[in-house]
């Protein structure tokens, strides 16, 4: 499963605002590994940089020394609108003085495609192939003067999810889309010398960086921060559908979202499955390092022991980065190490957070039984994957699903299991212990919190534009 970005935002004169920002970025690496970005501004000028590659490898001490002021913004991207190439990088500056803004976002636009054509028309022209510069345009588009007005003015004409950062010269300016479906926090770093707050996908960005949490900014919410201080607009919506697999896979199990901290939430998935699918085991593995938390819930909940079956090489990557499906399967080799001792002779409960293509998994199970296990019983945190995401996940189209061409018998025998049992939808929804009605569980039951176009392309923006393909082809 491919994550979204993260964003980060902070108003902090007298800060080194550059190195908060790497440091925010560097705790958010889990949600965006292509390409990472700062803009900053000193009130006279706005300066970006950005590059592909992770934090750790886009700056160093001379790029982040030229990066201050009082304000900056940061991003970390997974592609899911505009292909991974350095054009696509943010954050963005558009615009021209005096209307000019930095901006980055997370989520996805559904309808960036007739709105790119609309602004074309215009006269607007693109330099990125990202419905975040399509967001930016809209907003300096707007017949509007000020410029809160014309964050309002779009976030009334864009469909989708977007939780976004946007900096003017003067002014930090959070905002979240109507439903809520990416989630983004407020804070503030109190040192005692003025109000300085902090914008962020997650509330483990403000607690590397000192900051303490205040709230979430709420869906169909703009927050604007400046030396006045900070106010709040709302824009608003009947329907909430924040994304479920924020909870069950996205975000950091240190995080807090609606006042849950998701370790505590991803523990309960686990006792949860363990009350729906039993099994006579000798040991629980909880694959690392996202269904860890699980693996103990289960453990916890069935009396059997939980055990360090698998060791995960941190500094590995992403195995969905790979080019082709032998790479990706090599790179699961290389990215879990067995421990034969442990396994030798074993009866396995495999605890994972969910299966999307069936392509990583029955490496994963194939490792277990090299190594000794007598038994592996698959138990998944989630209900099937059924119907793709078109709202900031890059997930798969529906042919690639497996749970949507195969029963869940032909699943467990495709991936080589001995036993497979998912969490009913019920079952995560009482682990997270919220209203079902605030989720989007579209994944699961293909009923989607708005229209959606179901033949998405997220390349569609730069095959629109002669010069985008180009580039591509470069």
């Amino acid at each position: 499963m491919h994550e979204a970005c993260g964003v980060f935002g902070v108003y902090a004169p007298g800060e080194d605002i550059a190195r908060l920002t790497y440091f925010a970025l560097f705790a958010l690496q889990h949600r965006g590994q292509e390409s990472a970005g700062i803009a900053t501004t000193d009130g006279r000028r706005i300066d970006v940089f950005a590059r592909m590659g992770l934090v750790s490898q886009v700056f160093d001490e001379e790029a982040l020394g030229k990066l201050g002021g009082k304000i900056a913004i940061g991003h970390n991207r997974y592609s899911t609108r505009g292909s991974s190439n350095i054009t696509n990088v943010q954050p963005i500056i558009v615009g021209k003085e005096p209307d000019i803004l930095a901006i980055a976002h997370n989520g996805n636009i559904t309808n960036a495609e007739p709105l790119y054509r609309e602004l074309t028309d215009k006269g607007y022209t693109f330099k990125t192939a990202t419905d975040t510069e399509v967001a930016a345009n809209l907003i300096l588009s707007s017949p509007e003067k000020d410029i809160v007005d014309k964050i309002r003015y779009a976030v009334r004409r864009l469909q989708g999810a977007y939780s976004m950062v946007v900096m003017t010269k003067d002014t930090l300016y959070g905002v979240r889309d109507p439903l809520g479906v990416r989630p983004l926090c407020l804070g503030t770093i109190d040192n005692g010398n003025g109000e300085k707050y902090v914008i962020a996908s997650e509330t483990c960005a403000l607690n590397h960086i000192g900051a303490k949490v205040l709230r979430e900014i709420e869906p169909g919410e703009i927050v604007a921060i400046n030396e006045s201080g900070i106010k709040s607009y709302y824009e608003e919506s009947e329907k909430k559908a924040l994304c479920i697999f924020e909870y069950i896979y996205f975000s950091r199990p240190d995080s807090i979202i609606k006042d849950r901290l998701l370790y505590k939430t991803r523990y309960a998935m686990g006792a949860g499955l363990a009350e729906e699918h039993p099994v006579d085991a000798d040991m629980v593995i909880g694959v690392p390092d996202s269904a860890t938390a699980a693996g103990f819930g289960y453990a916890a909940k069935s009396g059997i022991p939980v055990a360090e079956g698998l060791i995960k090489n941190r500094y590995m990557g992403r195995t969905f980065i790979a080019p082709d499906q032998r790479i990706r399967e090599l790179g699961v080799k290389v990215k879990f190490n067995p421990l034969q001792e442990i396994l030798e002779g074993k009866r396995i409960v495999l605890v994972d957070d969910s299966i999307v293509r069936g392509t990583t998994t029955p490496q994963v199970i194939k490792l277990l039984r090299k190594s000794g296990a007598k038994e592996v019983h698959m138990r998944i945190c989630a209900p099937p994957i059924c119907f793709p995401c078109y709202l900031g996940v890059d997930m798969a189209n529906r042919w690639e699903l497996i749970a949507a061409q195969k029963t869940i018998p032909e699943i467990r025998d495709f991936i080589g299991a001995d036993s497979l049992g998912y969490l009913s939808l019920e079952g995560l929804i009482k682990a997270v212990d919220l209203p079902k009605e605030e989720f989007c569980l579209a994944c699961f039951t293909g009923d989607y919190p708005m229209p959606v176009q179901l033949s998405m392309d997220k390349l569609a923006l730069e095959s629109a534009c002669p010069r985008k393909r180009v580039l591509l082809k470069k």
